[in-house]
């Protein structure tokens, strides 16, 4: 009887076993989904785009708050430091155009470079792309606009403000910039120069339509020629504010603190609030460029400064 059921017993725990060591195998993937989200806005569709999460020391970055005070408020929102600091992009479709705001860091920095594959992954190509309109020259927000010296975005117009245009463009200006500072004016002009010879730069000056349904909003601060866009469409309006805002946790409750970075303080402190106190009273959609990707949400006057609301996932219908 023994000897029956040990027969018996044997084949059934060898299955398990072999089942078991199968599953345990099962490699990790390690991998995020590709990097875009999609969002209807009256009849534009809103695509944001993600160039990467590079890690970065933001609290030595901030005027109004020490070091310290900015670690101790990542960690009780549960950010690790170096925080993943999200470069976002936003492709808007107005069924006649395709205009991209931003084009991301173009992999200058660990983690970025990603814009291309996530333009493909979302369906569209960069020799699609009708107009770019750029917030600002800094790297993060020109650096995937060209690549070895050659557009990569073959059909498109650039636009930026004319003021920005004027200072990192300048030859003169960036001849008399510290040797800390003159890298920034270099890579303006490697991603920049190849759309101005080829006659594809023009300056926006002052606010005003660029093409139906997209404004320009001159938020000069946080650089000389900082621009925002107001994209309206059957009553809807977005805003995408470029680098009004850094760092949410800390600049949503308290949005006197600014960037070391900012070229005005002052005046890149009271655009954050200009733009903010319009979108709250408006209910207008904010598509932020370096807030947790997709960058896009609400905010709410709170107290003496405002809740970040983001948007809630839902399926493309």
């Amino acid at each position: 009887m023994t000897r029956s059921l040990t027969r018996t017993a044997a084949p059934a725990a060898l299955s398990f076993l072999l089942l078991a060591v199968t599953h345990a195998g099962a490699p990790m993937v390690k991998s995020q989904a590709p990097g875009y989200y999609r969002m209807m806005l009256g009849e534009f569709e809103v695509t944001a785009l993600l160039d990467g999460t590079p890690p970065l020391p933001v609290a030595d970055f901030l005027n109004g708050v020490t070091p310290e005070q900015a670690k101790r408020v990542l960690a009780r929102e549960y950010l690790p430091y170096p925080l993943e600091f999200s470069i976002n992009a936003f492709l808007i479709n107005t069924g006649s155009k395709l205009v991209l705001i931003d084009t991301g860091d173009g992999a200058s920095m660990e983690g970025t470079g990603h814009l291309i594959e996530n333009l493909k992954a979302a369906g569209y190509a960069a020799d699609q792309i009708d107009e770019i309109y750029i917030s600002h020259m800094h790297g993060d927000h020109v650096g995937g606009l060209s690549k070895d010296g050659a557009r990569q975005f073959p059909n498109a117009i650039v636009r930026a403000g004319r003021a920005e245009g004027e200072y990192w463009l300048s030859a003169e200006r960036m001849a008399a910039a510290s040797a800390d500072a003159k890298g920034s004016f270099e890579r303006a002009h490697a991603m920049l120069d190849p759309y101005v010879t080829a006659g594809k730069y023009r300056p926006i000056d002052g606010d005003g339509e660029l093409v139906p349904g997209i404004r320009a909003i001159a938020t000069p601060g946080h650089t000389p020629g900082h621009t925002c866009y107001l994209v309206e469409s059957r009553g809807n309006r977005l805003v995408a504010i470029g680098d009004l805002i850094h760092v949410g946790a800390l600049q949503f409750p308290n949005p006197s603190i600014t960037l070391k970075f900012d070229t005005d303080q002052g005046a890149a402190r009271a655009q954050r609030l200009r733009i903010f106190r319009e979108a709250a009273q408006h209910g207008e959609w904010i598509a932020a460029a370096h807030l947790s990707f997709p960058g896009i949400g609400h905010v709410r006057a709170q107290g003496a400064g405002f809740a970040w609301i983001p948007a809630n996932y839902s399926m493309s219908r």
